[in-house]
């Protein structure tokens, strides 16, 4: 079996990526530069991050005008990052530009760090999302390419738990971009909870 893997730099993708590669599945790891803010230090802790794994470095695809058409808190410093964090289509985008890619490296399905449907935030973060965008991608593709989304029986005190037994280390998930994360962010909230 093979995968393209969507990585962002983040613990959920990296985590995703080292379960993979712990299975013995071949992976393409795949970045998606949909004109996010946090772009530059995504990437950087993307690439690492799949250096310190022993994967290839992740293929980027530069999808940029995206951001610039569907604006939002993550992609414009205009908008506010948590009222206006929802990006229509990111996710479909995401898993749809992932799926082209299997198609070209002849790979069986399509991996995406989504957690427990408990924790969804927005329409394309639950389970019903990833069975229909699985059949409309079989749609487009003619023929099946799996959607995986390996953590989404997780909640993300049990994903920084898993991802900590792995060593997983140096990742990057701030939707501000800046040096240090802004602890204010939806992705940064999802670290705040009480550990055991």
């Amino acid at each position: 079996m093979s995968i393209v893997t969507l990585v962002s730099g983040g613990l959920d993708s990296t985590l995703v990526a080292c379960l993979a590669k712990e299975e013995g599945v071949q992976q393409y790891p795949l970045f998606v530069d949909y004109g996010q803010r946090a772009r530059e230090r995504e990437l950087a802790a993307c690439r690492s991050a799949m250096a310190r794994l022993g994967l290839p470095d992740p293929q980027v695809a530069e999808l940029s005008g995206y951001g610039r058409l569907i604006r939002s808190g993550l992609t414009d410093t205009g908008l506010r990052v948590i009222e206006d964090a929802f990006t229509p289509g990111r996710n479909m985008l995401f898993l749809l530009t992932a799926a082209a890619h299997a198609i070209q490296m002849n790979a069986d399905a399509v991996s995406i760090g989504l957690l427990h449907e408990d924790t969804s935030l927005f329409p394309d973060q639950t389970t019903a999302f990833l069975v229909d965008a699985e059949q409309m991608i079989e749609r487009c593709m003619g023929r099946r390419i799996r959607v995986l989304a390996p953590l989404s029986v997780f909640h993300k005190h049990e994903v920084v738990e898993l991802a900590r037994s792995k060593g997983i280390s140096g990742t990057y998930s701030c939707h501000l971009g800046g040096a240090m994360p802004c602890m204010d962010c939806i992705s940064c909230n999802e670290f705040k909870f009480k550990e055991n």
